[in-house]
C-alpha cells in the first residue's frame, strides 16, 4: 500500500482482507495444472515473495489465509520445478495472456483525473504517463490514476475487439478463453490452448502485432496505385480478418464523417467535401464490390490516411509487454486488488455487455467505515453514487471506504 495511507488505515484494510480470505465461501479460482505454476505474493509492507508452489487448492487457500497478501499472482507459464530460480525452473509452456488497461488507452477522462510527476525533476502533467520526462528525460514517475466509468467502459470495448479477433480470426473457441475484470482499471484475457502453449516470445509478438495492427501495409490489403494516374486498386474483398474490419470501419467512418473528422486526419477541406458529396456512391461501391470508387480529387494518399485511421480504431489496445512475456505473473482470479479493494472476477464471454465492474467486483458487502476524504471525484459502488468530496469526514459502506483508502484518497478515522 502507498506510504500516504496512515498506519491505522492500513491495519483496517489488512484486517478486512484477512476476513475476506478467511471466508468459508472464498471464490478464489485455482489455475489449471497449479502444481506446475509459480505463485507470487505482495505483502502489505510492499515485500514481494516469489517462487512459491502449491500442490492443490487447499494448500493455496491455507497460504492466503495465513499470509493475507495485498496482491496475489500466478505464472502464465508451466514449469518442471516452479519453486526453483528462473534459470532452473524448466519452462514447459505458457498460456497466452492479454492485459487491457485504461493506463494504455487514451481517454478524454484521463486528462481530468490521471496525474503523473517526474521523480527526477518534479515536472508533472495529466493524462497518460510519458515514457520519458519531457524536461529531464528520466523515466521514473509517481502516478495517480482513477478508475472511472468511462475508463472501464473504454477498456471493455477494447477487450470486446480482442475477443472477436481471437475467435473469428484465430479460430479459438470460447471454451479456450477466459475473461476477467482485473479489479482496477481494465480486463485480463487468458487463453489456454494446446496450440498456443509452446509458442515463444517471438511468435507471441506476431499475435500482438496482428491484434494491434502494427506494421499494417495498406498495399498488402489492396490499396495501391494502378498503371494509370487516374486509377488505383482498392479491393477489400475476401471478407475476413482485417479486410472485414477495414470494410466495416470504412463504411462506418464515411457514413458518419463530418468536416472536422477529415481535418483531424490532415485531409484538405475540398477533398473532404468531395468524399462527403459522393458518400452514397462510395458506400454503395464499398459494400457491394469491396472497392473504393474513383472520386474526383480523392486519390490513394487520401484513402491511405483514412485507412490508417481505421486501423487504429479497429485494433485492440493491449499491454504488448504482458502478452510477449512467457514467464509473466498475472493476478490470481478471485483475489483482491490492493489498488481498489475490488476483486479480480471472471464472467462468461456472453455476459460481456452486462458485466458491471463496480457491481460484480465488490468484495465487501457489509458494514460501514468512517473516513476522512482528502479529495475524490464522484464515483459509483454498486447502485450508489458517492462524492465528490474535498477534505470531508463521512461514513461510507465498507466497499466504498476501502476503495478510497486504497486509492490514497482517504484515511480511516476512529
Amino acid at each position: 500500500m502507498s506510504g500516504v495511507i496512515r498506519v491505522y488505515s492500513k491495519f483496517i484494510v489488512n484486517q478486512l482482507f484477512r476476513d475476506y480470505y478467511a471466508s468459508k465461501n472464498l471464490d478464489v479460482i485455482s489455475p489449471s495444472m497449479m502444481n506446475k505454476r509459480e505463485f507470487g505474493f505482495l505483502s502489505f509492507d510492499n515485500v514481494m515473495i516469489r517462487h512459491k508452489s502449491f500442490l492443490n487448492k487447499n494448500e493455496l487457500f491455507n497460504f492466503l489465509r495465513e499470509f493475507v497478501p495485498a496482491d496475489a499472482y500466478y505464472s502464465c507459464a508451466y514449469y518442471e520445478n516452479p519453486q526453483a530460480n528462473m534459470d532452473a525452473k524448466g519452462w514447459l509452456g505458457a498460456d497466452l495472456i492479454f492485459d487491457i488497461d485504461a493506463d494504455h488507452i487514451p481517454t478524454p477522462c484521463g486528462k481530468t483525473h490521471d496525474e503523473w510527476t517526474c521523480i527526477g525533476c518534479g515536472f508533472s502533467g495529466k493524462g497518460i504517463t510519458p515514457e520519458k520526462c519531457p524536461v529531464c528525460g528520466k523515466a521514473k514517475f509517481e502516478t495517480k490514476t482513477w478508475p472511472c466509468e468511462v475508463c472501464l467502459e473504454t477498456a471493455k470495448k477494447e477487450a470486446t475487439k480482442l475477443l472477436d479477433m481471437l475467435i473469428q480470426d484465430f479460430g479459438l473457441s470460447d471454451k479456450e478463453i477466459q475473461v476477467f475484470f482485473s479489479g482496477h482499471r481494465g480486463y485480463h484475457v487468458h487463453v489456454e490452448s494446446q496450440a498456443i502453449r509452446a509458442l515463444d516470445s517471438v511468435s507471441r509478438k506476431e499475435i500482438v502485432d496482428y491484434v494491434s495492427g502494427l506494421g499494417f501495409d495498406v498495399a498488402f490489403y489492396g490499396l495501391y496505385k494502378g498503371k494509370s494516374k487516374k486509377h488505383f486498386h482498392s479491393t477489400f474483398l475476401n471478407i475476413s480478418g482485417w479486410r472485414k474490419r477495414l470494410v466495416s470501419g470504412l463504411l462506418n467512418f464515411i457514413f458518419n464523417a463530418k468536416a472536422e473528422d477529415f481535418k483531424k486526419l490532415g485531409i484538405k477541406a475540398n477533398i473532404g467535401q468531395s468524399i462527403f458529396s459522393n458518400k452514397d456512391l462510395i458506400l454503395k461501391t464499398l459494400s457491394e464490390k469491396g472497392e473504393l470508387g474513383l472520386i474526383k480529387n480523392v486519390g490513394v494518399k487520401t484513402w491511405k490516411k483514412i485507412v490508417e485511421h481505421i486501423v487504429k480504431v479497429q485494433s485492440a489496445k493491449i499491454d504488448t509487454v504482458v502478452t510477449t512475456d512467457i514467464h509473466r505473473l498475472i493476478r490470481l482470479p478471485g483475489t483482491l486488488n490492493s489498488k481498489t479493494g475490488l476483486k479480480k472476477v471472471g464472467f462468461p464471454l456472453s455476459a460481456m455487455d452486462d458485466f458491471d465492474p463496480f457491481k460484480h467486483g465488490i468484495a465487501f458487502r457489509k458494514g460501514a467505515l468512517r473516513v476522512f476524504v482528502f479529495s475524490a471525484p464522484a464515483f459509483r459502488i454498486g447502485s450508489e453514487v458517492f462524492g465528490p468530496y474535498i477534505n470531508q469526514r463521512v461514513e461510507l459502506p465498507t466497499a466504498a471506504a476501502v476503495f478510497l483508502v486504497c486509492k490514497d484518497r482517504a484515511k480511516v478515522v476512529e
